[in-house]
């Protein structure tokens, strides 16, 4: 058994809550396309809506918010971001767990959000990590096997020498498993039964203290 050296989170849905995300999303942009186009708000949301799925959450480009304000003629994505900045909130245990893990670990994020987002949504523990991977921005790919290998190669270690947790099933548990990496679904509705799922980053921290280390 090769001794755990990183780990590597998810970013959205692991450390920070989908809030400052969805208002974005769901909210800011609607509201911008409804000016550009002198819709109401709803007939707004409902049109970019109809656009996110006609993308599809399997292609890069519905990560990509210079993507969608180009596809939409829309001007500057960086106050539509700032103006959510207080909607970024961290889940409780995350300061707690990130100092514990800092002690024995390195700490590098593998997440699938674009750079552009990345300067709010790391503002208060971005110290904590030594390196910052987007799939989406820096290789142009989801969370692939591929991708997980990439930052494996990127930080000089195996992939049995690195854990990742996240809040996807496909892309933070069957991606990361696939590449060789010692992989934990977080699941923080503790609703599904499956091998290896952590309920909080605190449970994360025990499993990862059970594991035997080489001397």
């Amino acid at each position: 058994m090769s001794r755990i050296k990183i780990v590597s989170l998810d970013l959205e849905g692991t450390l920070v809550t989908p809030d400052f995300s969805r208002c974005v999303w769901h909210e800011g942009l609607p509201a911008l396309y409804a000016r550009r186009h002198g819709l109401s708000f709803d007939e707004a949301k409902a049109e970019v809506e109809r656009q996110y799925d006609e993308v599809g959450d399997g292609r890069c480009e519905w990560y990509d918010i210079k993507y969608w304000f180009q596809r939409f003629k829309l001007d500057d994505y960086t106050s539509l971001l700032t103006g959510y900045r207080d909607k970024v909130i961290y889940y409780p245990e995350v300061r707690r767990a990130l100092a514990s893990l800092r002690q024995s670990y390195l700490l590098v994020i593998s997440s699938g959000s674009s750079r552009e987002f990345m300067p709010y949504l790391l503002v208060q523990n971005g110290r904590c990590f030594t390196r910052v991977f987007s799939s989406i921005s820096d290789y142009g790919k989801l969370k692939t096997p591929e991708f997980y290998l990439t930052v494996c190669r990127e930080m000089g270690v195996s992939p049995a020498e690195v854990a990742h947790v996240g809040d996807s099933w496909r892309y933070d548990f069957l991606s990361p498993g696939e590449a060789g990496l010692r992989a934990y679904y977080l699941d923080r509705s503790q609703q599904a039964e499956r091998a290896n799922s952590v309920f909080s980053l605190d449970n994360l921290v025990s499993r990862l203290d059970s594991i035997p280390r080489l001397r």
